[in-house]
């Protein structure tokens, strides 16, 4: 592998994206449109939108990304495009969380950045800290969020008029996530440090300290979501992935960054609890942090790969050698992480944004262990961008892994963190402008000073007192891996040896274990053999199964004698979660039943493969069409079933209005066009992380083909009547006739009529050398002349 032209090709690809005129001065690009995307000209994309602001987004969460690259005339360019065009006096209402991190923490580091070569009197000799003044400014109008009983931020704040102003349309939240409350720490305190004014540090470190005393102190977790006020769990199931992660990587790396031992100690009890309960190596499951030994849910997020690289930063290689194992095989899979996966590796939430926490562990185990595989994980991760996500604009989004089918996002953190590790990763320290070994990544891959402990005094003495406990080898370092494990270069590939076929891929076929009756039969000349092996049963000669079989002794072993196996084989584990297929049937006048459209179902709501004769009503359509606002139409739709746009918001979010306004059941149409069921794989809709128990309508999903067939009959005939239900019910259909196997002696006579086509007859012949086969077989035939087995064969198939 020629790492250098990697990185050159890196170097190549990132520079037209942010500097050509597709975009700027937008927030992000829209790499399938070629335009930027501005906040309130492009549909509404509920929360996503919330990181936007109209403060050229992508420009300055990349800025500290160029210099890395050694772009630096294009750094020095985009700095006074900063200093120049940006504004945060904006009427909008954005995410406290997603500005710290991506324009706070950008402005942060590419002051850092500008200042570092000012001082070498390279370039930037007019920079007077303009990036940190704009850094200040916006810091002062985050602050109102932190305007609550608690001190836990609110989720959201306006930039020009804060919260509790009545122009703000804000402050009506009562909950936020951990992480969103957790993750400020490191850009604020680096802000007081830099600008010497203590606010933004004492109002983080506030933040913190109620987040600390209000783990649960039995298992020492935290849960996901939280009320601002009163500090009460809202959300109590914990792990390491969304609504958490970065509230424990900012407890590390303020200590790292601060020199402050209290978060040390903070971290290394939280530590202990993860590794305790949430630790399933490889896996990583989330808990109720009340009763921890109880899993909440079968499926992992996409955004815990962050946590190997974490605990490389604590020295545990171990754990997060098999967690990145684990979570590559997952990619090999499926081409990217999901954005959430099962624990059996199936898709769950298919979509992949392309997300950089994968990137950003192999970066730190590389580091960690120098160990070259690493490099082919991140040759294999620049070479799957190229293939299924770069599009002429840029690189776009994945929709669904499972399709490969792109979205018309890329998301500024594309181009802040994923380019940085992965050139980092390819990189040699000799080719980087500073030394990076000087700096701590935010949680954006920013780069802050760790000198900042040392520099610049703390603005607040922490009253919290640390928890006693007991120190470890990683307790107050971040230990070499040559030291830990001296001379052992194989270290890491035994511990990812035994997680190599974790997915099933690449592993040796073997033949699966067989199940099934068996029986002697006599070879009597039958010549339905061949048809019975066709539908899985087989005659083994037992002269053949003597030496190899230890349950029949020799006295069996008679020429002409056969053993019978009704085979069962247990098969491999599909790829994928079985999806039971529905239909929509189209039953009232002109249609009665003859178009019936394919649909998908969902995990939640009415079963309707429990509904004997499925669900029936007329169709009404959802105003506004998505019903991810209030439903202007309810008394229209009291007693009907909903259409409803996909879109916007989640299905369950459209489900719980939709049915709180009167539907009996919802068909939610897909809103990329040109989608149908020939060509896309039908899925299951999945929650929104909430419990569903209250939805108790059926849904159902149609692609957009299907679903302009049925829009388009609703148009035409206005009162359009269907029946929800299982494909196999379909009304109409004919059902699969049934085969009968009987065995039975042959001294025995057979009813009159029971020689009916359907019916396969066996029979066994008396034998002086099977005397115990025939009372076995005698045993079960005497009973009434049972059934042995039921096959179900297709009548237009049957031999």
């Amino acid at each position: 592998m020629c790492l250098l032209l990697i990185c050159y090709h890196l170097r190549g690809i990132f520079s037209p994206i942010l500097f050509q005129d597709y975009a700027y001065p937008a927030d992000e690009l829209m790499p399938l449109s070629c335009r930027g995307r501005v906040r309130g000209l492009e549909p509404n994309r509920g929360d996503i939108d919330d990181s936007l602001g109209k403060f050229s987004l992508t420009l300055i969460d990349t800025l500290d990304t160029l210099v890395l690259l050694n772009k630096l005339d294009e750094f020095e360019e985009a700095v006074k495009k900063t200093v120049q065009d940006v504004r945060f006096d904006n009427d909008i209402v954005v995410s406290v969380f997603e500005t710290n991190i991506r324009v706070l923490g950008g402005l942060l580091g590419a002051h850092v950045m500008a200042d570092v070569l000012k001082q070498r009197g390279e370039r930037m000799q007019w920079y007077r800290d303009e990036l940190l003044h704009m850094a200040k400014e916006l810091g002062y109008r985050l602050l109102p969020a932190f305007n609550t009983t608690s001190g836990l931020p609110y989720p959201r704040v306006n930039l020009l008029y804060g919260v509790v102003n009545p122009l703000s349309r804000t402050g009506t939240e009562s909950d936020t996530c951990t992480a969103c409350a957790g993750t400020m720490i490191l850009e604020f305190a680096a802000l007081s440090r830099l600008s010497g004014d203590p606010i933004f540090e004492e109002h983080a470190r506030k933040a913190m300290d109620v987040l600390w005393e209000k783990r649960q102190r039995g298992s020492d977790l935290v849960g996901t979501v939280i009320n601002i006020h009163n500090g009460d769990w809202v959300r109590r199931d914990s792990g390491v992935g969304a609504g958490i992660d970065s509230y424990y990587e900012y407890l590390m790396k303020a200590y790292i960054l601060l020199g402050d031992k209290v978060y040390l100690d903070r971290f290394n009890t939280h530590y202990s609890a993860i590794m305790k309960y949430i630790s399933q190596p490889p896996l990583l499951l989330n808990v109720h942090m009340h009763n921890p030994t109880v899993n909440v849910r079968s499926w992992m997020d996409s955004l815990l790969a962050f946590f190997p690289g974490l605990q490389v930063l604590r020295g545990d290689l171990k754990p997060a050698i098999e967690t990145h194992e684990m979570l590559y095989q997952v990619t090999k899979q499926h081409n990217f992480l999901p954005e959430a996966f099962t624990t059996e590796f199936r898709v769950h939430w298919g979509q992949h944004p392309l997300r950089p926490e994968f990137a950003e562990s192999t970066y730190f185990l590389y580091k960690a262990t120098g160990d070259p595989y690493y490099l082919k994980v991140g040759q294999s991760i620049v070479e799957k961008l190229n293939t299924h996500a770069r599009v002429p604009c840029g690189f776009a989004a994945v929709q669904d892994v499972r399709t490969g089918m792109h979205e018309d996002r890329m998301d500024s953190f594309f181009l802040a963190e994923m380019f940085k590790y992965l050139y980092l990763l390819f990189s040699e320290k000799t080719q980087l402008p500073i030394d990076i070994d000087d700096y701590i990544f935010t949680t954006e891959a920013h780069l802050l000073p760790v000198s900042l402990s040392t520099t610049q005094p703390s603005c607040h003495t922490n009253n919290t007192e640390p928890q006693a406990h007991k120190d470890d080898l990683f307790s107050y370092s971040c230990p070499s891996a040559q030291t830990l494990f001296p001379n052992n270069p194989t270290f890491a590939k035994t511990i990812r040896d035994s997680n190599k076929y974790l997915t099933g891929l690449g592993r040796t076929q073997q033949s699966s274990p067989v199940r099934g009756i068996e029986l002697p039969l006599h070879d009597t000349g039958l010549e339905p053999i061949e048809f019975l092996k066709s539908m899985g049963i087989s005659l083994t000669p037992l002269t053949e199964l003597v030496s190899a079989s230890q349950g029949f002794v020799s006295q069996d072993s008679q020429k002409g004698v056969y053993k019978l196996k009704l085979v069962a084989e247990v098969s491999q584990t599909p790829e994928h979660e079985e999806v039971v297929a529905l239909i929509v049937q189209l039953i009232s006048p002109p249609f009665l039943g003859r178009t019936a459209l394919m649909a998908g179902p969902a995990k939640f709501g009415k079963d309707l493969t429990k509904q004997e004769h499925g669900v029936k009503g007329s169709i009404v359509k959802s105003v506004p069409y998505t019903a991810c606002g209030p439903i202007e139409n309810a008394v229209e739709l009291q007693g009907h079933i909903a259409l409803a746009l996909r879109g916007d918001c989640m299905f369950a979010a459209k489900a719980r209005r939709l049915q709180e306004a009167g539907a009996t059941g919802v068909i939610f149409i897909d809103h990329r066009e040109g989608s149908s069921s020939a060509e896309t794989p039908l899925f299951q809709m999945v929650g929104d992380g909430e419990p569903t128990d209250d939805i108790t309508v059926p849904l159902v999903f149609l692609f957009s083909k299907e679903g302009a067939t049925l829009t388009a009959a609703l148009q035409e005939h206005h009162n359009v009547d269907v029946l929800l239900l299982p494909k196999e019910k379909q009304i109409g259909k004919e059902k699969p006739e049934k085969l009968n196997i009987k065995f039975r002696l042959a001294k025995e006579e057979f009813a009159e009529g029971e020689m009916e086509s359907t019916t396969i007859h066996l029979v066994l012949e008396q034998s002086e050398t099977a005397t115990e086969m025939n009372t076995e077989a005698a045993s079960l035939t005497g009973k009434n002349q049972e059934t042995c087995s039921s096959l179900q064969k297709d009548p237009e198939s049957s031999p």
